[in-house]
C-alpha cells in the first residue's frame, strides 16, 4: 500500500496511512504493530482514533528514520509517499517507493553503468 509522510513544520513526525487503507490491511483487533524500518523494529500501539478515520502512525523513532532517509526535499514540501508493505500478522515494512527495484539484479549481458 502506498501512504505518505507527515509533517509538523520542518520536522518529519510520522506516515498518513489513510481510511481506506486501514480497512484494507489492518485487522480490527489489532492494538499494535510491529514497524520494520531497514534494520530496526518498533512496536506501535494503534489508538481508537486509527480506527475512526484519522490513520496516523506517529512516533519519534519513525520521524528521526524519516529524517535519516534525506529524501532531497525538505519535510515542509509537499508529503513523500512510502510504501507500507505488510509482512506478518500485525507486522509491516516501510520503505521507499522504488526500493525494491534497487534490489532487482543486473541482467547478465546488461551493461555496467558508469558511476
Amino acid at each position: 500500500m502506498i501512504v505518505k509522510t507527515q509533517h509538523k513544520g520542518r520536522e518529519f513526525t510520522g506516515v498518513e496511512i489513510g481510511a481506506s487503507n486501514v480497512r484494507r490491511y489492518f485487522p480490527r483487533d489489532a492494538n499494535e504493530i510491529e514497524l520494520h524500518l531497514d534494520h530496526l523494529l518498533i512496536q506501535l500501539g494503534l489508538n481508537p482514533e486509527f480506527w475512526q478515520g484519522h490513520a496516523q502512525l506517529c512516533d519519534p523513532r519513525l520521524g528521526a528514520w524519516l529524517e535519516s532517509k534525506n529524501f532531497n526535499g525538505r519535510p515542509g514540501e509537499a508529503p513523500i509517499p512510502l510504501a507500507l508493505i505488510p509482512s506478518g500478522k500485525n507486522s509491516y515494512r516501510l520503505q521507499p517507493v522504488g526500493a525494491s527495484s534497487r534490489l532487482r539484479p543486473r541482467p547478465v549481458n546488461a551493461p555496467i553503468a558508469a558511476a
